[in-house]
């Protein structure tokens, strides 16, 4: 299977990710145990005064050594939470890659084989076109996706209370499992993909591809805190970013077409969809 527009996809959505999780992730950079005025060592700057008198302090900085080491803590618990999150993703995908393997086993046997596939890959595209209006603000049809899931958070959710606040790394690694969970349209789309992946490997490999191109944003954000929050919330970021997820859900829906032999996408338009592992010349 082709990764590289599902990786694509997660990169380019990750703006959404930012709304769903960048909360959570920026949180962990001021988790801390003992962040705050009762910081560890600090260097004193004070102002000698008269003769006799006591100093008098001016400023409070955080020693080199202090701030070292709560920038590492820091950067451990992003690590960790974002592990969490691509562990959940891949056994996601692994389920779904497992389960829809034997059917579409079952469905080869029956003669199924190749509409039960065209189905999924147009609803898998279907999804990203939603997703590509969601982000650009067009049309908020994924929103009332989404709440498919609501019934699966609500159960897992009061496990995720159970680990803020989320002042150490393996705190960050638990959460970041449960909230893999969290309802999502761009997660589903994902799922859909992974469905077709033909074995529960390939299912995982598939989320773990797009939990790769959700990365760079979220291990950004975990490390910025609200500054790259605020720059993806812009309209102008999320409607560039909706686009391109728009361009890719098309793409895919032409190339749906083609699978039902219409002849409408061949050639380089394969480089940018993801392709199904069993078919008729696919």
């Amino acid at each position: 299977m082709n990764l590289l527009p599902i990786f694509l996809v997660g990169l380019m959505g990750s703006v959404h990710c930012i709304g769903m999780c960048g909360g959570i992730v920026g949180a962990l950079s001021s988790a801390a145990p003992g962040r705050g005025a009762q910081a560890a060592p600090s260097l004193l700057r004070y102002a000698p005064s008269a003769a006799g008198a006591s100093a008098r302090i001016i400023s409070i900085h955080p020693s080199p050594v202090a701030r070292d080491s709560a920038i590492a803590q820091d950067l451990a618990r992003v690590l960790c939470y974002n592990l969490g999150r691509l562990s959940s993703y891949a056994a996601a995908g692994a389920l779904a890659g497992g389960i829809a393997a034997g059917l579409l086993r079952g469905a080869d046997v029956l003669g199924w084989l190749a509409p039960a596939q065209q189905l999924a890959y147009a609803a898998a595209n279907l999804v990203l076109v939603l997703l590509g209006l969601y982000l650009t603000q067009w049309w908020g049809a994924l929103a009332r996706i989404e709440r498919l899931g609501q019934g699966l958070w609500a159960a897992v959710r009061p496990l995720a209370a159970r680990f803020i606040p989320v002042d150490t790394p393996a705190k960050a690694l638990a959460l970041g499992g449960l909230w893999g969970w969290l309802p999502c349209g761009m997660v589903y789309s994902a799922l859909l993909t992974a469905l077709m992946a033909g074995s529960a490997v390939d299912g995982a490999l598939t989320m773990l591809a797009f939990g790769a191109g959700t990365l760079p944003v979220l291990l950004a954000a975990g490390i910025s805190g609200a500054r790259l929050r605020r720059l993806a919330s812009r309209p102008a970021w999320r409607r560039a970013a909706g686009i391109v997820v728009l361009a890719f859900g098309v793409l895919g829906l032409l190339r749906a077409a083609d699978i039902g032999g219409l002849g409408i996408a061949r050639g380089w338009i394969d480089v940018f969809c993801a392709s199904p592992a069993h078919g008729s010349g696919q």
